[in-house]
């Protein structure tokens, strides 16, 4: 099969253990070029940039917020934000709580405080956050007609389960809840994901692609969709249970150059 078209997830897929590209992923990408290699990340697009300029892979499309804001050369074509009412219900529900919340906007990453699970999120993606209350950006969004992308609530566990069930309850009509771990909530519109961002790519910008003309890899359960939509579906062996069971194929973890043996041996 001559695959036409790759997708993959960032963190946990594409990245070793110190959260950076290896040598042999960057030269497998290098190496395969032409061929697109599209970032699909629940990331924000800051986030995100510097992997393809390190790819050497500026003009691919990036998919960033799980698929909430697809951008091609600066371009936005493609953003669904979560209604402001929704982010309200939120953010008044965690008032009495330690939960963090980080709120999203194309590259504007808004918290509360520098606070811990500000810091190491700001060292994980690499992007400087703005201190500025929730309050405040509800306010300046609601004035700018913006929303949040993506919505993170981060904290100890039992509060999290708790507005996860909350959320859950109150919410389902809008968002979508995804526990990328227990002390994490990440919170998209539910319209989107990332199958309906690849989607709307071969749909509007890479016409001549099917799905059937395109590798993904992936780890975790916002992966599960893609992987089962395109042509090839590949899961990293550190992947949870679910997205082993689903993979067309597994390659090796992200810690052991997953992504590049695999495309090694496709791409021949």
């Amino acid at each position: 099969m001559n695959y036409k078209l790759i997708c993959t997830d960032i963190d946990g897929t594409l990245l070793n253990k110190d959260r950076e590209l290896s040598t042999a992923t960057i030269q497998q990408v290098k190496r395969i070029s032409p061929i697109p290699f599209v970032l699909i990340s629940s990331r924000m697009p800051n986030a995100m940039r510097h992997l393809q300029e390190e790819l050497e892979n500026k003009n691919t499309p990036l998919i960033a917020y799980n698929g909430a804001l697809i951008i091609a050369n600066e371009t936005v074509l493609h953003s669904t934000f979560i209604n402001n009412s929704t982010l309200e219900f939120i953010i008044n529900k965690c008032a009495k709580t330690n939960i963090h919340l980080s709120l999203y906007y194309k590259d504007e990453w808004y918290v509360p405080a520098n606070d811990y699970w500000a810091k190491r999120e700001a060292n994980n993606t690499k992007v400087t956050p703005t201190i500025k209350s929730n309050i405040e950006v509800l306010s300046q969004w609601k004035n700018e007609g913006k929303g949040a992308h993506k919505i993170m609530c981060m904290g100890e566990e039992l509060e999290i389960d708790a507005l996860y069930k909350t959320l859950e309850q109150h919410c389902a009509d809008e968002i979508i809840l995804y526990r990328s771990k227990p002390t994490y909530i990440e919170i998209s519109h539910k319209s989107i994901s990332k199958k309906t961002a690849i989607e709307f790519l071969i749909n509007t910008y890479y016409l001549e692609i099917a799905m059937c003309d395109i590798v993904a890899f992936g780890d975790n359960y916002n992966d599960i969709e893609m992987l089962k939509a395109v042509g090839l579906g590949i899961a990293v062996k550190n992947a949870n249970n679910k997205v082993l069971a689903i993979a067309n194929k597994i390659t090796d973890t992200n810690k052991n150059d997953g992504v590049a043996k695999a495309l090694a041996s496709i791409f021949i």
